[in-house]
């Protein structure tokens, strides 16, 4: 990935969303070409020089301090995902060759599997930063049983949502899930820009999907810790449920989920139906099997 280049697209495309009545400036000049600001007006906005703005604006985040980019993200009015990911370009922008992280493993410590395996009320998975699924508990591979119908090892988020058909049906709100896809994706990236799979899978995916390749280019990042999200299961139906995600110090670029259904609700006793079929079907041995191959 392109540091300086995915640098200048987002501060570029952060700009042109705001206008200079959002901004509370008076617009400068005549008529404008393009509905958003002026860099002249960012610059101004957040207390720097064109020059100095201009520099930042083509790339360079080399040596920008934390209050300049505390600054230029109150200027561009980013939130906090976009706040983060603007710090992530700047971090990488100064790091040395010792420094660049290196790929995320595709693997976890057997720790990990065993704390999954003690969840077994909710699917409960764990993902790296290229939304493979390295491991989960029984009702996780069970919930994601159409991402475990082809045959590409590990089962990969995005690929599914972007390559599989049965994602349109898995995903009542198709739209959405690709939108926040994407957008973790795309600061995944930010924060590891020189992890090669990452910039493989995203190569792939801009080939082979449109759909993909028009939400990369708009450059939207998104945190992803906690809310609600639905799901249409081809055996159990719809499942509405809550989720939490705790990104796993010890294992760096690994990030836990866990979906629990309030308890009482109809998808709560479509989630029993789900363990019930899981037990059934061996859907996480088959997958764990697959994994070792």
């Amino acid at each position: 990935m392109d540091n300086r280049t995915e640098a200048r697209e987002f501060l570029v495309s952060r700009r042109a969303r705001i206008t200079p009545e959002q901004a509370g400036l008076e617009p400068i000049g005549g008529r404008r070409r393009v509905p958003g600001l002026r860099r002249e007006e960012v610059a101004r906005l957040a207390g720097v020089s064109i020059e100095y703005y201009t520099r930042l604006e083509r790339g360079n985040l080399s040596g920008a301090s934390d209050s300049i980019l505390d600054a230029i993200s109150q200027a561009l009015q980013l939130d906090r995902a976009e706040h983060d990911h603007l710090y992530d370009l700047a971090r990488a922008a100064n790091a040395t060759s010792r420094s660049r992280a290196k790929g995320t493993p595709a693997t976890v410590q057997p720790a990990m599997q065993y704390l999954l395996d003690a969840i077994t009320g909710a699917p409960a998975f764990i993902a790296n930063n290229r939304m493979d699924i390295v491991a989960a508990n029984d009702l996780g591979y069970a919930m994601y049983s159409d991402m475990y119908r082809g045959t590409a090892r590990p089962a990969n988020h995005s690929r599914f949502i972007f390559l599989d058909p049965l994602s349109h049906s898995f995903y009542p709100d198709w739209d959405r899930a690709a939108n926040v896809n994407v957008a973790i994706l795309r600061r995944e990236a930010g924060r590891n820009p020189h992890d090669k799979r990452i910039a493989e899978l995203v190569g792939e995916l801009s080939m082979r999907s449109d759909e993909f390749r028009t939400r990369w280019a708009a450059h939207n990042v998104r945190r992803h810790y906690s809310g609600t999200k639905t799901f249409r299961h081809p055996v159990v139906g719809l499942l509405e449920l809550t989720y939490a995600a705790m990104e796993l110090e010890d294992d760096p670029g690994h990030t836990l989920t866990v979906y629990p259904a309030v308890p009482g609700s109809p998808s709560d006793e479509a989630l029993r139906l789900l363990a019930s079929w899981a037990a059934t079907e061996r859907i996480a041995e088959a997958a764990r099997a697959a994994s070792r191959a």
